[in-house]
C-alpha cells in the first residue's frame, strides 16, 4: 500500500530537509528509540539535542540512536522481538535472517545507552556471557535487553544525494523498561548536551523538528490512538524514481 505523496507537506519537506548535489551513496543500516512515558494524562516521549559542533545535524532535537554495529548481532536478550515486528523487520531488506532483525532493535539499545545513559531491559542474577565489548555497561550492571517490550513503528531511508544516508527504523519503548542507568552521558561535551521529556502534542510547538521526526511522531500518535498493536502497518519513507513515497510494512 501506498500513500500519494504530492498532498503531504511533511513528505515533501523530507526530501528537500538536508542539501543536495552529493554522490549517490548506499543507505547504511540504522535505528533509533523513541521512549514512552505514558504513566501521566498524556504521553511524552524523549529527545535530545545534538552538539553544536556535530557535522550531521547540529543542534537539532532527535531520538537517541545509530548505525547498526556487528557487536550487535551477538548480544544475547532475555526475550525476543514480537513476532509480528520480526517479520516486518525482514521485509525488503537484502538476506533477510532474524539475526538481522534482532540486530536492528539491539542497536536502539545500544545507542540508547551510549547517548543517555539509560540501559533498557531485565536485572539478572548473573552478568551476560557472550557479549562483545561494546555492550561492557550491560554485562556490568547484570541487565539483559528485552526486546518483547519493544515496538517497531516507523522506517525511513534518507533520500539520494545527501552527504550521509541512512536506512533506518524507528522503535518505541516504555520508560518501565530502564533497569539502570549510568551518569555523566550527557553533558556539554556529549554527543547530547541535554535531554527533554515533552509531550506529544506540544513537540512542535516547542521545537524545530525535521520533517522525518515530525512524520515519525504523528504515525506513533496515530497508532497509540489504534491501540498501539503490532499488527498495526508500519509506515515506510523512501523515494522511488524521485517521487516522495509512503509504503507500509
Amino acid at each position: 500500500m501506498t500513500t500519494p505523496p504530492t498532498d503531504d507537506s511533511l513528505l515533501q519537506r523530507f526530501t528537500t530537509d538536508a542539501s543536495q548535489g552529493h554522490p549517490n551513496l548506499r543507505p547504511r543500516d540504522a535505528s533509533t528509540l523513541i521512549l514512552l512515558d505514558r504513566s501521566g494524562p498524556e504521553p511524552k516521549v524523549l529527545m535530545g539535542k545534538r552538539h553544536q559542533g556535530h557535522v550531521f545535524m547540529p543542534g537539532r532535537f532527535v531520538f537517541p540512536g545509530g548505525r547498526i554495529d556487528p557487536a550487535d548481532k551477538q548480544m544475547p536478550v532475555s526475550a525476543p522481538l514480537d513476532p509480528r515486528a520480526e517479520q516486518k523487520l525482514m521485509l525488503k531488506i537484502r538476506r533477510p535472517n532474524v539475526a538481522k532483525a534482532r540486530a536492528f532493535a539491539l542497536t536502539a539499545v545500544r545507542e540508547t545507552f551510549e547517548e543517555t545513559g539509560l540501559l533498557l531491559g531485565t536485572k539478572e542474577q548473573e552478568a551476560p556471557v557472550g557479549a562483545a565489548a561494546e555492550w561492557a555497561a550491560f554485562v556490568e550492571a547484570k541487565v539483559l535487553p528485552d526486546l518483547s517490550t519493544m515496538h517497531f513503528i516507523a522506517r525511513a531511508v534518507t533520500p539520494p544525494r545527501r552527504s550521509r544516508r541512512y536506512d533506518t527504523r524507528f522503535f518505541t519503548a516504555d520508560i518501565s523498561a530502564i533497569a539502570h542507568r549510568v551518569d555523566g552521558k550527557v553533558g556539554p561535551e556529549a554527543e547530547l548536551v541535554e535531554l527533554v521529556w515533552l509531550p506529544l502534542s506540544e513537540i512542535k510547538q516547542r521545537i524545530e523538528l525535521m520533517a522525518i521526526t515530525e512524520l515519525v511522531l504523528r504515525d506513533l500518535q496515530v497508532q497509540l490512538e489504534k491501540g498501539f498493536s503490532h499488527d498495526l502497518p508500519v509506515p515506510y519513507y523512501h523515494v522511488v524514481n524521485g517521487r516522495r513515497v509512503r509504503d507500509f510494512l
